[in-house]
């Protein structure tokens, strides 16, 4: 079955990106722009991974992930955390709302995919 991976990146450009190079490596793709979209549509569309940016207009990633984390039917999907802003302890704050993953924007393709297949569930 196809793995569905919800995309959340308020950059027109990253999030075409993202979204382009998981569906040519065979996903289905669920694009939100807007941070208070984000826990509406992963209820709707059960995810089986959540890729984050951090840096949303109007709300932080990380607040995000950590009402996630609290929301009993999207507790145990998995979170990606991209962020183009990567200071020290950043990683340590993400993961410890609740982040599985975590990568600094830019972000290369390989890299990329290494970590969304690492954090997918065995099909």
């Amino acid at each position: 079955m196809t793995k569905r991976i919800m995309v959340v990146e308020d950059n027109d450009l990253n999030r075409k990106l993202f979204c382009d190079v998981l569906r040519a490596n065979g996903f289905e793709v669920e694009p939100v722009a807007e941070g208070d979209k984000v826990l509406d549509t992963a209820r709707a569309v059960s995810p089986d991974l959540i890729i984050m940016d951090i840096q949303l207009g109007g709300v932080s990633g990380v607040d995000l992930i950590e009402a996630a984390k609290r929301d009993r039917r999207l507790a145990a999907i998995p979170v990606l955390a991209v962020t183009a802003f990567a200071a020290k302890g950043d990683e340590e704050r993400i993961r410890a709302a609740g982040a599985a993953g975590y990568l600094s924007k830019p972000v290369s393709i390989s890299p990329f995919m290494n970590a969304v297949r690492e954090l997918l569930p065995a099909a």
